[in-house]
């Protein structure tokens, strides 16, 4: 049976074709997430995927994406079935649950996501049974891009770190104090602008002070979620963008705390696959 599987970030959405078990295509597309966008957003999204799959028809759909609470499954389910209309199922769940299926398979365990944003997990093998809510970049989402990229403007623009370092970015970027104030808080995605600057901070890791601000998001992602679950018993798995490319300070941080990790990803799609090849049940 073909399937489709998508792991959707408020930034990208990773889409891929399997049977039995191996990948058949893989497309990136742009990010969906229902408490940012309308059902017509996301369908309009969505086409444009179908449209590159027409010859690859699914009879089932996957869709783990951020955002995905509860309350709004049915918008992205009506979404889906909009864009696909021949497929049999379109089952809808949290990235949470995405990462901890493609992280601990059928085991239990702690998964993490790090990328745009940032969200934990403690797994028992078949469902989430603890989540300390991530409560988004303004309030929480620690040790994640948007928040590293809100730490590094907030800390240049306040000349907390060195002139060269503030110099070196606002040219780098072609952009303004200004500039910066507008697109974090009249521009739309926020979170998508402040996750882009993030690399600054990979490429200047040798300077002290971007060094100890991306340690100390870390150790305050892992001390205010992560340490919420059994976190003695068990290893921590991660998976995103942010976890892969700072991997090393993030093992630094959890070793300065006693937090064991586990394996680290960039995206918990072959994990996915490797799951759904093995269940034959849908989400709930």
């Amino acid at each position: 049976m073909k399937i489709l599987i998508a792991d959707s970030g408020s930034t990208k959405t990773d889409w891929c074709i399997a049977e039995d078990g191996r990948i058949l295509r893989q497309i990136k597309a742009e990010g969906t997430n229902p408490v940012f966008q309308s059902e017509e957003e996301m369908t309009k999204a969505m086409k444009a995927v179908a449209r590159q799959l027409e010859d690859v028809r699914p009879e089932a759909i996957y869709f783990y994406g951020a955002g995905c609470i509860s309350t709004l499954t049915e918008r992205v389910r009506h979404a889906l079935r909009g864009a696909f209309p021949d497929a049999d199922n379109a089952e809808v769940g949290s990235d949470m649950l995405g990462a901890a299926r493609s992280l601990c398979g059928h085991g239990a365990g702690i998964a993490c996501i790090l990328g745009t944003g940032s969200n934990s997990c403690f797994y028992d093998g078949e469902r989430i049974v603890e989540n300390v809510s991530p409560l988004g970049f303004i309030l929480g989402d620690e040790g994640s891009g948007a928040v590293l990229g809100k730490l590094l403007v907030g800390s240049l623009l306040k000349n907390q770190l060195t002139q060269g370092l503030k110099e070196a970015f606002l040219w780098q970027y072609a952009l303004t104090p200004a500039d910066i104030i507008d697109r974090v808080y009249c521009q739309p995605f926020p979170n998508r602008f402040l996750a882009s600057l993030s690399p600054f901070l990979a490429a200047h890791l040798e300077d002290e002070s971007i060094h100890r601000l991306v340690l100390d998001a870390f150790r305050d992602f892992l001390r205010r979620n992560v340490m919420q679950y059994d976190w003695q018993a068990h290893d921590v798995h991660c998976c995103g963008s942010i976890a892969y490319h700072y991997q090393k300070i993030l093992a630094e941080a959890a070793s300065s705390l006693g937090v064991r990790i586990g394996q680290i990803v960039q995206s918990p799609m072959e994990g996915l696959v490797h799951f759904h090849r093995e269940s034959t049940y849908l989400l709930k």
